[in-house]
């Protein structure tokens, strides 16, 4: 195990710097003069060309990257180019809106995805089998804006039970306020990331349930149903576990639209807002944090799988 750990760590680290040069590379090749946009249309040449020796954008490509990557090892994710302003501090603020509703929507996808399948799985020769297949088929298929628009239109405009739009400007001090305004986001992304859920849990469900040790279960005096329960449920638990890695991944994008779609000050926003400025060092801080995100989950996971299944505990071994 502590072999394993170590080498899940390297290929993290090294995930990282790779993401990083990516990240800091592809900013650098997109169109457009950044110190043009930052200083602004009225400016004139020699006013641009002052500008970009004071941001360092005249620099090496290469002194540029070891400059910012240094910083990011050392906790300072840069500064603005716009506003002059930390890039750390306020990443972190804004994550205190993105994790809470990424957590919210894993917790809701599973919610749905989970149980569903299961059932899918066990009526697969019903009416109520297709049906649920019918509906993960449909809403996996569905753009996370138009789930989100759907969901508005039941939940806000016609029941009024939730608000549309909007976060309490005191944050999380309000914690009723701010946990309500990030319900209906969380259902728009956990809906459709629950129906890739369902899909796999219903896969999974069906090889369980041809299981041999499943079947001897049933054979023995419990009926289908109890020695899924109790045999076969671990085994789909793993494969669901194995499937979250990548929708994490599903997760983070879908908050970038879904915080747009209902004005959450979240990282999401943010990042779609710096693009649109050319704020280069905000936007490479921000992609290498949501980067860093996803293969810390993926790190996660697959430590946490190894732990359970002990079929690759005795590969490893």
């Amino acid at each position: 195990m502590t072999r394993f750990l170590v080498g899940r760590l390297l290929l993290l680290v090294v995930g990282l710097l790779v993401a990083s040069i990516i990240v800091f590379a592809t900013l650098r090749v997109l169109p457009g003069d950044v110190a043009q946009v930052v200083a602004g249309t009225e400016s004139t040449p020699a006013q641009v060309e002052q500008l970009r020796q004071q941001l360092g954008l005249d620099r090496p490509v290469v002194l540029q990257y070891l400059d910012w990557i240094g910083g990011v090892l050392r906790g300072d994710l840069g500064r603005s180019l716009v506003t002059n302003g930390a890039v750390g501090p306020e990443i972190a603020q804004k994550l205190a809106v993105t994790l809470p509703l990424a957590g919210m929507s894993l917790v809701a996808a599973l919610v749905i995805g989970v149980p569903l399948g299961v059932l899918g799985a066990v009526l697969r020769r019903r009416a109520g089998g297709a049906v649920i297949g019918f509906l993960a088929q449909a809403v996996a298929a569905v753009p996370v804006v138009w789930a989100g628009m759907l969901l508005i239109a039941l939940f806000a405009v016609t029941l009024h039970w939730l608000p549309t739009q909007g976060f309490p400007l005191d944050g999380w001090d309000e914690p009723g306020r701010a946990f309500s305004s990030l319900v209906l986001p969380a259902l728009t992304i956990g809906a459709v990331e629950g129906a890739v859920i369902l899909r796999f849990t219903r896969s999974a469900t069906l090889s369980v349930l041809d299981a041999d040790h499943v079947r001897t279960a049933a054979a023995v005096g419990l009926t289908r149903t109890q020695a899924l329960l109790r045999h076969g449920l671990p085994s789909v638990a793993l494969t669901v576990l194995a499937v979250l890695g990548v929708q994490i991944a599903g997760l983070l994008v879908g908050a970038v639209v879904v915080e747009q779609l209902f004005s959450l000050p979240g990282v999401g926003r943010m990042l779609v807002t710096d693009v649109g400025r050319r704020d280069v060092t905000k936007v490479q801080s921000e992609l290498l944090v949501l980067t860093g995100l996803v293969l810390l989950v993926g790190f996660a996971v697959d430590v946490v799988h190894r732990a359970l299944d002990p079929r690759q505990r005795e590969v490893g071994e």
